[in-house]
């Protein structure tokens, strides 16, 4: 692969994995509440925010080897592992690195969720909320193409989906779905 292809590899799989982990957290805060949005069912929604969330993760996976391999990104195996430590733009580079290993955590509670318990895989899944604006702001600050008009473009669609799914799930409007109330065979409803 030339380095060109690996730039272009590097730079649209590190895009595309912000797209796709803006549609999980707007997907994740969306049905938050038990509500879904668009009143699609639930189990579509859990679908699609649980395979956005695997294919960010490959096309994360994609960005990383992409420019471990390209010759002229200036990233270590050692830069991709310890968060800060970086010759190059060693902040942005360490959110990157912070944003990896967030979402390694939230996959490997993920696929143990059995055994940890519910309780113990939501503690570690809020991560996911602090994962989206470390990637953000990463994705603005590392990069040969940071000034673009393009990244800008993405990034602000990315903030207006999620800052738009805030505001549904806290507007006065949101009404969540009520509980319905168990009713034993053959009683009488009044």
């Amino acid at each position: 692969m030339t380095s060109d292809a690996l730039w272009f590899v590097g730079r649209g799989s590190g895009v595309i994995s912000l797209v796709l982990l803006t549609v999980v957290v707007a997907l994740g805060i969306g049905a938050r509440s038990g509500r879904t949005p668009f009143d699609l069912p639930r189990f579509a929604v859990n679908l699609l925010h649980r395979n956005a969330a695997l294919t960010a993760i490959v096309f994360l996976a994609a960005h990383i080897i992409s420019l471990l391999i390209d010759p002229l990104a200036p990233i270590t195996i050692f830069d991709a592992i310890f968060p800060f430590s970086s010759t190059y733009r060693p902040f942005w580079q360490g959110l990157g690195t912070l944003g990896m290993e967030l979402m390694a955590a939230i996959l490997l509670t993920t696929l143990f969720r059995h055994r940890l318990g519910a309780r113990g895989w939501r503690a570690v899944h809020w991560l996911a909320y602090l994962c989206w604006p470390v990637a953000l702001a990463h994705g603005l600050g590392t990069g040969s193409d940071n000034n673009t008009w393009w990244l800008w473009a993405i990034t602000m669609i990315c903030l207006a989906a999620v800052a738009a799914a805030v505001f549904w799930r806290v507007s006065p409007r949101f009404d969540p779905p009520r509980r319905r109330v168990a009713v034993r065979p053959f009683e009488e409803v009044r």
